[in-house]
């Protein structure tokens, strides 16, 4: 069965990004893939410094960051956009997984050969688009085979609907093409 991790690139306890990384790892458990949704509110980590890292070694959280990958066939990123880039916080833990470990781990062990999916919410028009360019650049840099599929699910305060699923069907049918795409594609580069 195909292992796949969700997560948001948002620490925000309301955060829309959390929502829609919940809605799909739900909806990719009832296509038989055995999906783990984390908050990286639980990975809580110092900005990445090597003279830390040296004089400390990975954090504890950055760690256990970096098993839940390694343990994963591939990921799907809800993110969201700050001026036009990613978050911080998606950067930093991101950045935390492709330390390699004292044991002369290969580069980017986590990453490399894994499928990703990646979206955005945003309550503006754009969805969270501009963020997305330079998310997919970034892990098609550390070896990420990125799916090319993505959404952008705009004007995002009305776009779940009470359980928290998408509520208008152009948006169900984009996200649901996202999702179809991942699981496929890590499928058939895991068979």
């Amino acid at each position: 069965m195909v292992k796949l991790l969700f997560l948001a690139g948002s620490k925000r306890k309301e955060s829309l990004n959390k929502k829609l990384a919940l809605h799909a790892s739900k909806l990719a458990a009832d296509m038989n893939v055995e999906a783990t949704f984390i908050d990286l509110a639980d990975f809580d980590m110092p900005i990445l410094c090597e003279d830390l890292e040296a004089e400390h070694g990975m954090p504890e959280n950055a760690q256990k960051l970096k098993q839940l990958f390694n343990d994963h066939d591939g990921f799907f990123i809800a993110s969201p956009e700050y001026n036009s880039s990613f978050s911080a916080l998606l950067k930093n833990s991101l950045d935390w997984v492709t330390r390699p470990s004292p044991e002369a781990e290969p580069k980017w062990v986590p990453f490399k050969g894994k499928v990703a999916a990646i979206s955005g919410v945003s309550p503006g028009g754009l969805g969270a688009l501009r963020g997305l360019v330079p998310l997919r650049m970034y892990l098609g840099n550390i070896g990420v085979h990125v799916v090319p599929t993505q959404a952008a699910i705009s004007n995002g305060f009305t776009a779940f609907n009470e359980e928290g699923a998408l509520a208008h069907e152009p948006q169900i049918a984009m996200f649901n093409a996202v999702l179809h795409d991942l699981i496929n594609t890590t499928r058939k580069m895991n068979a």
